[in-house]
């Protein structure tokens, strides 16, 4: 009897035993999927790294303006590839616009702001104390800001680059072309504090070269052709600082002055449209540089209340050809052609 029910218990265990072995089989893969790499991401096409949102206020369309964002975009593209969401807004010269613009960034969170031109930068300032603001195109950030004692660092949430072209040496280019003239009119739009920067520091300048030096203030296009037109006519020379308004306007200029007047410009859109020659800087650069800031902030958390202006690396003479043929004029050696496009 207990060989009986000790061969029954081992046949039970065979048929156990064989039982597993068919499940075993059965739930195993023929060929095991590859492990996957813990490094790769789970979509190629999503980028890798955090998105930031980037706000870009420009106060109007004109050649130097859209270089400057022209460079700033691409800058953030080519080192932040795939990781910016860019938002670019004209306030089409309109500076309440540019409170509205930037009021929006605010309020939808954006990661940075970008302010190109004064208007947008006095918006942005006013409207946020945390989100970090670049201004590029601003010329004097201490004017621009109200800052007494200015040292090149504003010390807060905004920072940036500027596009001030040594004013001494614009001085001096006028003197270069013309050192016999007696007078120089200095045109430029009184609603834009960096615009009286310029013209009471090339004023100095000019008058400690022997001219006679007065200021042509125009409030905004409505009264521009009656202020250019009175400077033209009791002026030798005429000056214009990078003045936004004139930038957006050369034509008014141009019309009265070309073949009559020659005008030196603070910036070569202006010079392209109405000028003799200037002192040039690239926009485009001093806009990939503010990209450059821009990218370090956002990507490495660099502190911006310690980040200096920056300044364009150099600066070109440039001359207008169209202009100069108009007032039967050679240009000196050094000058490059400004080339229309």
């Amino acid at each position: 009897m207990k060989k009986k029910i000790l061969a029954l218990l081992l046949a039970a265990l065979m048929v156990m035993g064989l039982a597993a072995c068919g499940g075993n089989e059965s739930n195993t893969p023929a060929d095991p999927a590859p492990s996957a790499d813990p490094a790769a991401p789970a979509d190629s096409n999503e980028p890798a790294g955090e998105i930031y949102k980037v706000g870009i206020c420009q106060l109007a369309p004109h050649p130097a303006l859209d270089a400057a964002t022209e460079g700033f975009v691409d800058a953030l593209n080519e080192l932040l590839p795939g990781q910016v969401k860019i938002d670019p807004q004209n306030a089409a010269g309109d500076t309440p616009t540019c409170a509205t613009i930037i009021n929006g960034f605010v309020s939808g969170g954006v990661d940075l702001i970008m302010a190109n031109a004064t208007a947008p930068l006095q918006a942005a300032a006013s409207a946020t104390a945390d989100i970090p603001v670049l201004g590029t195109s601003i010329t004097e950030y201490g004017v621009a800001l109200g800052i007494e004692g200015f040292t090149g660092t504003v010390g807060s949430n905004v920072s940036g680059t500027s596009d001030l072209a040594p004013l001494d040496q614009q001085a001096e280019m006028i003197k270069e072309w013309y050192p016999d003239a007696k007078t120089v009119g200095l045109i430029y739009c009184s609603a834009e504090p960096n615009s009286q920067y310029q013209v009471d520091n090339v004023q100095s300048y000019l008058e400690g070269m022997g001219y006679a030096c007065t200021q042509y203030p125009f409030s905004d296009t409505n009264d521009m052709a009656s202020v250019v037109q009175n400077a033209a006519d009791n002026s030798d020379v005429l000056y214009v600082p990078t003045d936004n308004t004139a930038a957006n306007n050369t034509g008014i200029i141009d019309n009265i002055c070309r073949g009559v007047k020659p005008v030196f410009a603070g910036e070569e859109g202006i010079c392209g449209g109405c000028g003799v020659a200037t002192l040039s800087i690239s926009y485009y650069d001093i806009g990939y540089k503010t990209g450059e800031m821009a990218a370090d902030i956002l990507a490495n958390g660099a502190d911006i209340s310690a980040m200096a202006i920056e300044y364009a690396p150099q600066f070109v003479k440039k001359y207008n050809p169209a202009t100069c043929e108009a007032l039967g004029l050679t240009a000196p050696e050094g000058y490059e052609a400004i080339v229309a496009e």
